[in-house]
């Protein structure tokens, strides 16, 4: 990672989630023999993920519930002339098939929205008709342990106590089993964000050369099963079967 990759509006760990997730797509479509794919960002917001999907040449829809976040998004699509690539459409998990249809999209992104969806499994379940069979399904979800601990550290010991049995936040084998559930087979599995939620970002803007190798560190960190684990965020990339 190079340092100007790294920014006020881009930690460590996202800039190492959208590598991981740009080269385990292009695996993917090497893989499948495809000039291009379909995108489906649930969740997606006001498209920080969907505009760097949309700038590699894929097809990319953002289903979102809120329509200032749509607004936001359709003035940066404009900005950035990806109208013709990216567009966004008010909905969430539960009309989400309604919505796109089924077996509609190769690519089911669902970043940081899961633990905010009141029944996890059906919207899953949802993902899974709306993912082409072959198709990929990207999960990224807060950790119980990494809230535990982060808290712990700070101080916070009744917040500790709180996050043990938060229901917002997932064990890393409890989301293995609900996407193998909804119909998926589970490939790769790792841990973001496992020690730069700690760094204090000063300090990683102020000393040349610390966001470099705290991208190495994150780096290979991230598939150790002890430390992905204890990480802030799991990612979990699957396939939906081919029945």
């Amino acid at each position: 990672m190079s340092e100007r990759r790294h920014s006020r509006h881009r930690s460590v760990a996202e800039a190492l989630l959208v590598d991981r997730l740009s080269a385990q797509l292009a695996r993917w479509q090497g893989e499948r023999g495809l000039a291009d794919y379909t995108v489906t960002d649930l969740g997606g917001g006001t498209g920080t993920l969907a505009m760097s999907l949309a700038e590699a040449g894929h097809r990319v829809t953002v289903v979102d519930p809120s329509l200032d976040a749509l607004a936001s998004l359709q003035r940066r699509t404009a900005e950035r002339g990806l109208v013709d690539r990216l567009r966004g459409i008010q909905g969430d998990a539960g009309n989400l098939v309604e919505l796109l249809g089924a077996d509609s999209t190769d690519v089911m992104v669902c970043h940081r929205t899961l633990e905010v969806i009141d029944d996890p499994a059906t919207a899953l379940a949802a993902m899974a008709t709306t993912v082409r069979p072959g198709g990929v399904l990207s999960v990224v979800v807060p950790q119980r342990r990494a809230a535990v601990i982060s808290q712990a550290l700070q101080g916070h010991i009744g917040s500790a106590l709180q996050a043990i049995d938060d229901p917002s936040r997932f064990d890393l084998d409890e989301l293995v089993e609900m996407i193998t559930a909804a119909g998926f087979e589970v490939g790769e599995v790792e841990g973001i964000g496992v020690l730069s939620q700690h760094v204090p970002p000063a300090m990683i803007e102020s000393e040349t050369g610390l966001a470099d190798q705290l991208y190495e560190l994150e780096s290979r960190l991230s598939t150790d099963p002890a430390f992905r684990a204890i990480a802030s965020w799991a990612h979990v990339v699957a396939e939906r079967v081919v029945a």
